[in-house]
């Protein structure tokens, strides 16, 4: 490289970390790419071969990992894939950045291009970031995940100005956005709702796109399988019966319950569920969530934020019910722990929809397996 273009690469990492806007080689304008937020999940699903690296963002968790899994697809067929993927949490990142370098130009056993995940990314993540971005290595696509990023976060203003890069804000749901949510998924299941329930489905749903898909995936669940062609009314009566204010709160208890290793608990907790006919799936899905969402906590500590400030980044907030048994959980469960906790959840649901065995049984053995390891961490 030619002294020219090496200052001129200093000074493009130097401007990136100051959020500043990156200057070209030939000292032209910048031309970062600019995603639009109704075109990001059309993004997500077919983004541009020339971007190398995809931030997404914002207080919609539930749409930060919506759009994760959407660009992790379009690469990889197996979201299990141990030789296509590969995940960086942020203080992994930090202690030795040319990891991510490494995991880029890493071949697959197998073959086919790799997706390399980065979990939890804060402004200090910056540097490193920057630097793989002057000089990209191998073919992988970069999938970082973030909180609640400001304008003028470092990281953010980075992916936003570079010129192989993107990002991805996910904000709550506006009204428009929801209503395509409701009819789609509704729609898909051969069902539609009479005006007074679209409505209280939009009154009720909105705060954090993964909870509205769980919720209307449980008000599926309860309509049953329409007959193919047939299209069926939700009512009024329906929609309150699985959704509501306290919608939920079962769940909770038996995430609760297993993740402060509480096993007479969750043994009841686990029996209310089932005589409720909860599904199995549906609490093994909750589970993982709610185990995500401890995750990108853990690292907001991490990155010298209060355990009160963490736990605000819960979405949707957390009820002031739960606030005391989750803030033992952000107390016992470090980060690791939880990415086992997490992987337990994520195996035991693909068993559920793939093996054939009883359903119930696999998710109260995986809830219990994840109560007797939170036991220890509490003494």
């Amino acid at each position: 490289m030619s002294p020219a273009k090496s200052n001129c690469s200093s000074a493009f990492i130097s401007a990136a970390i100051r959020a500043w806007p990156a200057p070209r080689c030939d000292g032209t304008a910048n031309n970062a790419l600019k995603v639009k937020p109704q075109d990001a999940d059309r993004f997500a699903a077919k983004p541009p071969a020339n971007v190398v690296a995809v931030l997404v963002y914002g207080p919609d968790s539930g749409l930060v990992r919506q759009r994760i899994e959407k660009l992790t697809l379009s690469v990889v067929e197996d979201l299990a894939d141990p030789f296509r993927l590969a995940d960086i949490s942020d203080s992994e990142l930090k202690s030795d950045p040319a990891r991510l370098a490494d995991e880029a130009a890493a071949i697959s056993m197998l073959g086919g291009r790799r997706v390399v995940r980065l979990r939890g990314l804060g402004d200090g993540a910056s540097k490193a970031v920057a630097a793989f971005l002057e000089n990209p290595l191998g073919d992988a696509l970069i999938v970082a995940e973030g909180g609640e990023l400001g304008p003028r976060s470092s990281l953010r203003l980075l992916f936003e100005e570079a010129e192989n890069a993107a990002a991805l804000p996910c904000y709550a749901d506006d009204a428009s956005t929801l209503g395509e949510v409701i009819r789609a998924r509704l729609g898909a299941a051969g069902l539609k709702a009479e005006p007074a329930a679209f409505e209280y489905l939009m009154a009720h749903l909105g705060s954090d796109r993964g909870v509205t898909q769980n919720e209307l995936e449980k008000l599926v669940l309860y309509m049953g399988a329409s007959a193919k062609g047939e299209t069926r009314e939700v009512t009024l009566a329906d929609a309150r019966e699985c959704i509501g204010d306290n919608a939920g709160s079962s769940l909770d208890e038996v995430i609760d319950a297993a993740l402060g290793g509480e096993l007479e608990n969750l043994d009841t907790a686990l029996a209310r569920a089932r005589a409720a006919d909860t599904n199995a799936v549906l609490i093994l899905n909750m589970l993982s969530r709610h185990l995500m969402q401890l995750h990108l906590a853990a690292a907001h500590v991490e990155n010298g934020s209060d355990l009160g400030g963490a736990m605000r980044s819960f979405r949707p907030p957390l009820h002031f019910k739960r606030k005391d048994a989750v803030t033992r959980q952000m107390k016992n469960w470090n980060r690791r722990k939880l990415d086992r906790a997490l992987a337990l959840a994520l195996e035991a649901e693909t068993q559920c929809k793939t093996t054939g065995s009883p359903a119930e049984a696999i998710c109260g053995q995986t809830l219990f397996r994840i109560a007797q390891a939170a036991r220890p961490a509490r003494r």
